[in-house]
């Protein structure tokens, strides 16, 4: 007897279902300074499953930190929808946690203060508050740093902790908006290294914000490449490198070459938004 075929409505469901965040058609303009209107963003559309790791990358100017303040409530978008878990978003909330590419720590405060803020925003007791912020510190290798401040820390030291901060909100969905673009190539590898190792512990669902193609190859399930200025989804790649990887398995795979080269070709013939 031939299975019966899945209802449509049931299909699209499961489908929403399966989506830890979901744009349709979001849009946004904003007034130019010598012209009128100016559309930033076109209309995209974009599932995120749960999870995931997914990076955007596209040309300069072409809206990507705009799409990730938008999906995080900070600003809002002009049409469409964002959904995260079923529900649309229309400001920040603590499903999703934001760390951006200046380190925004308090500067008065100490790397376990700056933590434990966080926890207490999230209704941590004051217990169990420094316990929590030492297990997250350990978490981004900053063990020995709680008593330090922002002003004695090195630009990758104070990325972990804010990473950490962000951890501590218990998100469950992590947009990062080029959160290594500002540090040497050296600590951006082993802060990429890092990352890869806090997402496979904490299963978080990542959207990343990147310029850098290969960052995008070595971090990402899947790249979304946004065409030019009013950008829409241009192409979406799945890279395929087995998890877990590591930096030499992805330079040595065979399908790397032609992975870079089909990105850098795409963003090359949208030139500059």
């Amino acid at each position: 007897m031939a299975a019966e075929a899945a209802h449509p409505v049931d299909s699209a469901r499961r489908e929403a279902d399966e989506a830890k965040l979901r744009l349709s058609g979001v849009a946004k303009s904003y007034a130019g300074r010598r012209r009128g209107t100016v559309q930033a963003i076109g209309g995209i559309d974009l599932d995120v499953r749960p999870g995931e790791f997914v990076s955007l990358v596209g040309p300069s100017g072409c809206g990507k930190s705009t799409l990730l303040y938008i999906i995080g409530g900070f600003i809002g978008a002009d049409g469409g929808s964002v959904l995260c878990d079923g529900r649309e978003v229309s400001g920040p909330g603590p499903d999703r946690g934001i760390v951006f590419q200046e380190f925004a720590l308090f500067p008065w405060k100490t790397v376990l203060g700056n933590v434990t803020w966080a926890l207490a925003r999230r209704g941590v007791s004051r217990k169990d508050r420094p316990e929590q912020a030492r297990r997250l510190l350990s978490l981004v290798g900053l063990d020995e740093a709680g008593r330090l401040y922002p002003s004695e820390l090195s630009g990758g030291m104070k990325q972990r902790v804010a990473i950490a901060r962000t951890l501590a909100m218990d998100s469950e969905v992590l947009l990062m908006d080029e959160p290594f673009g500002a540090l040497d190539a050296q600590t951006r590898a082993l802060l990429q290294e890092e990352l890869l190792r806090i997402w496979d512990e904490t299963g978080k669902t990542v959207l990343f914000v990147t310029h850098s193609v290969e960052e995008a190859l070595y971090l990402s399930d899947r790249i979304v490449v946004l065409s030019s200025r009013p950008s829409r989804v241009r192409d979406v790649i799945t890279p395929g490198f087995p998890r877990p990887r590591t930096r030499e398995q992805v330079l040595a795979d065979s399908s790397y070459a032609a992975l870079y080269e089909r990105i850098w070709a795409e963003l090359r013939e949208e030139g500059p938004a």
